[in-house]
This record gives C-alpha cells, structure tokens and sequence, in this order.
C-alpha cells in the first residue's frame, strides 16, 4: 500500500508542478483560479530558493520509508526532473522559461479580466428600427 500511495504522490506532484507552470493560462477561462495558482507559484518559488521542505517530497519520503527505502535523493526535482526530463545543466534556461511561462500567462490573464470589466462598463448597442 506504502508503493501505491507514494506513487500517487508523485502523480500529484506532477500536476502540481504543471500547474505551476501553466496553471495561470487556466485563468484565462476562469478568472477566480488566478488566486489559487499565485499561491501555488509562490510555494513553488520558495520551496526551491529557501530550505523549505514541499510537504508533497515529504509525504513521498513517508511511504518511501514505510518501503524500507530511504529520502528522494536530492529531493523531487533533482530525482524526477533533472537529467530525466532536461539535462541538469540546463536549468538555468529551464527556469527562465518557466518564468517567463507564468509572467505570459499572467498579462493574458490581466488582459482578459480587463476586457471582461470594459466590456461590462460599456453602453449596450441599441438597434434601431425607425
């Protein structure tokens, strides 16, 4: 049971990071989802610049070691990701990427909600007939 929940602790941990990654494009259809995905950003950011632990590693690390297996070396990134998924040295391209991904997503976000609002301030359009 501990291999099935750690594996779909890292199936969450996945979507968590794409949301991160491209979950502001969401809110390009839902506005309201905008505030949820800051808050994920931000944990995201600080888990990966601070000595903060990802409380979804460390559910991993749990069922890992209900295995008999030790910590994710080099926690979930550095075991999943790098070198995998892109090659190490390329993380610093990576993570302006990912940057600029959320920063996109962000201003069509913005331009959306505002569009939304002017067009709700608008005049309606009356037609007509004599």
């Amino acid at each position: 049971m501990a291999g099935f929940l750690a594996n779909v602790t890292v199936a969450v941990h996945i979507f968590a990071l794409l949301f991160i990654g491209f979950g502001g494009f969401l809110a390009w259809r839902w506005p309201k989802v905008i505030f949820v995905h800051v808050f994920f950003a931000a944990w995201g950011v600080l888990v990966n610049v601070f000595p903060w632990p990802c409380p979804l590693t460390a559910a991993e690390n749990y069922f890992r070691h209900q295995q008999g297996l030790g910590d994710l070396p080099g926690g979930f990134n550095a075991y999943y990701l790098y070198d995998t998924v892109f090659p190490r040295s390329s993380l610093p391209v990576v993570v302006v990427i990912a940057m600029a991904t959320v920063i996109i997503s962000y201003i069509g976000a913005y331009q959306r909600w505002r569009h939304r609002h002017h067009d709700e301030d608008a005049p309606a359009h009356r037609v007509s007939m004599g």
